[in-house]
């Protein structure tokens, strides 16, 4: 008999990730279409990666075995081809259970609606995670997941959030016209006891944008809280076994029963019920750290107020201690929003989730690397020897660049040609793209397929997959998508075809 084969079957895993991967609309255009097929935002490259590989290969370092992957019904031909091809071996012994929903871009659905969806698929405690956030290298998720193991064991805390600290991109590195920069959302949070307290909701910004209003009962139970602008929040959370927002509802919900009364009282029993998790009653009341639950007032009140006989005193300390051991026996759950911070100097974070990101996620990427060229024969083959290439830039396999071209600080993806004289300068280029010769790009981000004509120059542009610059063009901070493009065209084509009658009438006449 196999013991290792037994055990498994006998124990149930312990957690279930549940990775979301959306459409991506923050992204666009590098999410729109490649004609007729999707650009899923997963698999958009960062440093010539798959932007989902990152949170896999974190959740298979840390021990988790099952995970649902959540994505739209269009997207689902295009992840099952990367789940079942070579790049799986960076994460081999996860088991995806791919899942979608019908969503269309233009109208998403919420996390909590997703979640209450797939319940059925979620019969453990489970960690959430989005498929475009990268983690620190030196922060496991064995890290929080344990922080939620001891706290929702040790006082009944529910779920455990995973905030970063964040940093700008750098200044001139993008431009407004790709969106405004998130900006992080106020939290307010106990050091002491690393508990999250507050968070800004959009419904309290439209309240009252100028202040944070706080209630009374929290600074009264928590009178040392810190408020913090600084952190962003990773939409990391390991729950409990819903709401249509896990961020802009479900969390600074389950802030509120921490310090109100009511709502402790309200829903104690659904957040924490008695089968929910091991007791640790008795550990608690040999421990030397745990406070004992205070005596109740009124008996207090007695013993101030009529001073008992001798019989009646020993009958009211006894009772006092059988009071003091029925309120060890039931110490109430905390109900706390568990909070593990993460600082800059401790390591690089970000969520792929804006274009100011995803340039400066692949840029950090680049002063990480070893290798800028590929360490392939036939890859090396392929760059011309008078190429220019700095040791902060990389290009990926089967590239062909041509004489006298200069890349610097860029990342240029799989199977590109780029042509003779071409500057590139602080650039993410995705796979199959075309750089005709004496081109010039610099800050820019070209979507799978592109291609740019002979000396176009670019400056910060976005394109959308398969977007076509024409010869000599010149742009600077656009966001290029398909319709721009086939308008343009459409136009000049009607052009063409007016003249055209116009000479033929003329002719007639």
């Amino acid at each position: 008999m196999d013991l290792d084969e037994s055990s498994a079957k006998l124990i149930p895993p312990e957690f279930l990730a549940v990775v979301l991967a959306g459409f991506g609309n923050e992204l666009l255009p590098l999410t729109g279409n490649y004609g007729d097929e999707p650009s899923p935002k997963a698999l958009l490259p960062i440093a010539n990666k798959p932007m989902l590989e990152y949170p896999l290969v974190w959740l298979e370092q840390s021990g988790i075995k099952d995970v649902l992957l959540i994505c739209p019904t269009s997207h689902r031909a295009a992840l099952s081809n990367y789940i079942q091809s070579d790049s799986s071996a960076s994460f081999p012994s996860l088991q995806i259970d791919l899942q979608t929903f019908e969503e269309s871009q233009d109208l998403s659905v919420g996390t909590g609606a997703l979640l209450r969806h797939f319940a059925h698929r979620i019969k453990q405690d489970f960690v959430l995670l989005p498929c475009d956030f990268v983690p620190p290298p030196t922060l496991s998720l064995t890290q929080i997941l344990n922080k939620f193991r001891t706290e929702s064991t040790y006082d009944g805390a529910i779920a455990t959030a995973f905030f970063y600290e964040g940093r700008r991109p750098d200044k001139g590195s993008s431009t407004d016209e790709w969106g405004l920069v998130p900006t992080p959302t106020p939290i307010v949070w106990d050091e002491r006891s690393e508990t999250l307290l507050h968070i800004d909701t959009p419904d309290d910004a439209d309240r009252n944008s100028e202040d944070l209003e706080l209630r009374m009962s929290l600074l009264s139970k928590y009178p040392r809280v810190k408020l913090s602008a600084t952190f962003m929040d990773s939409h990391v959370y390991a729950c409990r076994r819903q709401f249509d927002s896990i961020r802009e509802e479900f969390i600074p919900w389950l802030c509120k029963p921490q310090y109100q009364r009511t709502k402790l009282e309200k829903y104690g029993r659904v957040l924490n019920p008695v089968t929910n998790a091991l007791t640790q009653e008795l550990a608690l009341k040999h421990s030397t750290l745990h406070s004992k639950a205070p005596v109740h007032l009124q008996h207090k009140d007695e013993f101030l107020h009529s001073p008992p006989s001798d019989d009646q005193n020993q009958e009211h300390t006894k009772s006092l201690v059988l009071d003091e051991d029925e309120e060890e026996a039931r110490i109430p759950a905390s109900l706390r929003m568990s909070l593990v911070v993460h600082r800059a100097q401790e390591g690089y974070a970000a969520r792929a989730n804006n274009l100011h990101a995803y340039l400066d996620l692949n840029r950090h990427f680049l002063s990480q690397q070893t290798y800028s060229l590929p360490t392939d024969s036939d890859s090396r083959a392929k760059i011309d020897q008078k190429a220019q290439i700095s040791s902060d830039s990389m290009v990926g396999h089967s590239t062909r660049v041509e004489e006298r071209t200069s890349i610097k600080k860029s990342v240029i993806g799989n199977h590109c040609v780029i042509g003779k004289m071409v500057k590139i300068a602080g650039c993410v280029i995705q796979d199959h793209c075309v750089i005709a010769d004496g081109a010039k790009l610099d800050g820019c981000i070209l979507g799978k397929g592109t291609k740019v004509g002979g000396k176009a120059e670019l400056s910060k542009c976005v394109t959308q997959c398969g977007y076509e610059i024409g010869i000599g063009e010149t742009t600077r901070n656009e966001k290029l998508d398909i319709s721009d493009w086939t308008a343009g065209r459409g136009s000049s084509e009607e052009e063409d075809q007016s003249e055209e009658e116009a000479s033929s009438e003329e002719s007639d006449d």
